[in-house]
């Protein structure tokens, strides 16, 4: 066959139906659920899947998993990379970080990543099995929490992002580490001809004061843009060479200006980054899982929680939710599920895992209201993907306090005592407020926890019977459940 045959052949427009229409029969036969793993920086996302996947694929104790529970599920393993522009999760090279000695947690998500793990099981649906419908390819997204937070800007103008970060940049919590780029805001002139230096140096300063709040204080959330934090292949691009200005009450520039040269490159970083990973990637989620480390700002007083609080719902409002099914998904993808997640619940007893659930509930309600109007089922839960702790009793004075026992990271400290990274430690992390809206008052005091970075539990080679030991968790089953059953019925 000639090469003009060739290329005459792909653009058959018959020749194209016929391959759409057996690309949504093999999907039908062998149905695929797009799972999100979603969450601001340091919520945990890496170690979710990683866990996640170990569970699946080794038969770990999910006793709260009912297909798993009815012994309904009968393998699942790892399939080559579906998309071939997509990185793939690297599995194999956390897993090696848990199996080291002394184990490491693998590092943070840093890139777009994906993994597909298929689920064979039986089915009780008449339905599906009528189709032959035994199996199920899960494929887990994850990208960078620095990249979550540019989505609230695809629905904000130049003039409004720069008046948000502006005031964000003089509140008391940020002004020390902005003081640099606010100076150079006091002396630039928005309306100056446009000038490539004083972008350099504005985008240069903007890009330090945002790391080092958030190097300083990790529970800060910014307005982004999210590629300053984590810049990757962008890094020197004009698409990351603009910054807020200070641009008054009534904003007005004119064409040539300093200004519009901003807004021009603030408008080409949405198009040529945000709306395409937007467009590519998170649009075509199927479910959703976002993680929120709530104990961070828990710590660090009510004005801590009500920043993480604005974040969240300035992040979901751009969710696609609604209601669907594993039909419905061939055609028109819609987040059908999403869960919310308050990670780290390992850090605190359990008698406190409601608690933290009910904090985690009023912090996202609006989202969850949102959601839920579009017929979208929306859940909350506390969870420890992999479990570093194990509990216990222990007495001070006359009292006794309900503790969490393990090994802290090296350089962690409670009080004047730093630790080695080898000797366990007990630790009383404190009480979660009882009423969860006292959480969000402005001004409500620190809560008084105590928790320290553990190590994570060592993976143990095989035994004798080829089997590795499960990875401890608390409540991923719980999750799983509620995000999976439904297409494993």
């Amino acid at each position: 066959m000639s090469a003009s045959n060739s290329a005459s052949d792909l653009d058959d427009p018959t020749r194209q139906a016929w391959h759409r229409a057996g690309a949504v029969l093999t999907d039908m036969m062998t149905p695929t659920l797009r799972l999100g793993v979603t969450g601001l920086s340091r919520a945990g996302k890496t170690i979710f899947i990683t866990a996640l996947i170990r569970n699946l694929v080794s038969g770990g104790r999910l006793p709260f998993f009912m297909p798993e529970a009815e012994g309904r599920i009968e393998r699942a393993y790892l399939e080559p990379q579906p998309d071939d522009q997509v990185p793939r999760f690297d599995y194999e090279a956390h897993l090696e970080d848990l199996a080291r000695d002394p184990p490491q947690w693998p590092e943070s998500t840093r890139r777009l990543s994906q993994v597909r793990v298929t689920i064979e099981f039986k089915s009780a649906s008449v339905l599906r099995r009528a189709f032959g419908i035994s199996r199920l390819n899960l494929d887990v997204v994850d990208y960078p929490g620095e990249w979550l937070i540019d989505l609230p800007l695809l629905d904000m103008s130049y003039d409004a992002w720069c008046a948000e970060a502006v005031a964000q940049a003089r509140t008391p919590r940020r002004q020390a580490h902005a003081q640099a780029w606010l100076d150079f805001l006091a002396s630039t002139d928005p309306q100056a001809g446009k000038d490539e230096q004083m972008a350099l140096r504005g985008a240069s300063l903007f890009a330090a004061y945002l790391k080092a709040a958030r190097a300083d204080d990790h529970v800060l959330h910014t307005t982004g843009p999210g590629r300053f934090l984590l810049p990757g292949d962008l890094e020197g691009s004009p698409l990351l060479t603009f910054c807020p200005l200070a641009l008054g009450d009534k904003p007005s520039y004119g064409r040539g200006s300093l200004a519009a040269m901003m807004a021009r490159r603030f408008e080409s970083y949405k198009t040529h980054v945000v709306r395409p990973f937007f467009r590519d990637h998170f649009s075509r989620l199927d479910r959703q899982i976002v993680l929120v480390d709530v104990l961070g700002p828990l710590n660090e007083g009510g004005d801590a929680v009500v920043d993480l609080q604005r974040a969240l719902d300035a992040i979901l409002r751009v969710f696609r939710t609604g209601s669907g099914g594993w039909l419905s998904a061939l055609f028109a993808r819609r987040i059908d599920k999403l869960l919310f997640a308050a990670t780290k619940a390992d850090h605190i007893h359990s008698s406190s895992h409601d608690r933290l659930e009910a904090i985690l509930r009023v912090i996202t309600d609006r989202a969850m209201g949102r959601a839920a109007d579009t017929g979208a089922e929306v859940g909350v839960q506390a969870l420890a993907a992999l479990r570093a702790t194990r509990e216990a009793d222990a007495k001070v004075g006359n009292e006794w306090l309900p503790c969490i026992v393990g090994v802290p990271m090296p350089g962690e400290r409670i009080g004047g005592k730093v630790f080695d990274g080898k000797t366990e430690a007990a630790v009383f992390p404190g009480d979660l407020p009882a009423n969860p809206r006292d959480a969000l008052k402005p001004d409500a005091a620190p809560a008084g926890l105590h928790f320290v970075r553990f190590r994570p539990p060592r993976l143990m080679p095989p035994g004798i019977d080829g089997e590795s030991p499960p990875l401890p968790h608390i409540r991923l089953d719980r999750a799983l459940d509620f995000l999976l059953s439904d297409w494993l019925a």
